[in-house]
């Protein structure tokens, strides 16, 4: 009987994983996490050793740190504004560093992490890939203080909220990090008006 439970457990997660339908990579993981962390799938799945909430931080923390990552790449391919492209550069290096440990976090906790960014990054990459020149630099300084901002309230609520000391310190050692970010990319913006 725990054999058939088993399989049965697997195959739901199989199904779930290969037939996702419209959900973009964020939802897919934020699913797998959820199954992980049914007490009832919890011998199949291993579980994940953090709550809810902290898990679904973790998918929408690594989205916006691949997309950080992502976008950089592609400001230092189109953008010729020196500003923009350092920036750029501080995106790759200090997000990709921050992915690296947040990846390393989810690991241990076995939490299943988004492999791409969500369809709302990933629209804004495509929509950022057909400007260029100056058109590019404000698109992207524009989506770099909104990013930002956003990335900024979630590491807060996560230092207010977290139940997990692992995921709390990670909150607490970026987010000073993505306020220097947004401190700069605002005096960048002010620069171009």
């Amino acid at each position: 009987m725990k054999k058939l439970i088993y399989v049965f457990a697997i195959s739901a997660l199989v199904f779930q994983a290969c037939n996702g339908g419209n959900k973009d990579a964020k939802e897919s993981a934020d699913s797998l996490n959820v199954a992980k962390d049914s007490s009832t799938n919890a011998v199949a799945t291993g579980g994940i050793a953090v709550d809810e909430a902290d898990a679904k931080f973790t998918t929408q923390a690594a989205v916006g740190g691949m997309a950080e990552v992502e976008l950089g790449k592609l400001a230092l391919e189109k953008s010729s504004n020196p500003q923009v492209k350092e920036f750029a550069t501080m995106m790759v290096k200090d997000h990709g560093m921050a992915n690296t440990e947040l990846m390393a976090i989810a690991k241990q906790k076995n939490i299943t992490l988004p492999s791409t960014v969500d369809d709302e990054h990933k629209k804004k990459m495509d929509d950022l890939s057909k400007k260029s020149g100056a058109d590019f630099d404000k698109a992207y300084v524009d989506a770099m203080v909104s990013g930002h901002k956003s990335t900024l309230k979630l590491m807060e609520d996560e230092l207010r909220d977290a139940k997990d000391a692992d995921l709390k310190a990670f909150a607490t050692k970026t987010a000073p990090i993505v306020q220097s970010h947004l401190v700069m990319i605002n005096k960048i913006n002010d620069s171009m008006k």
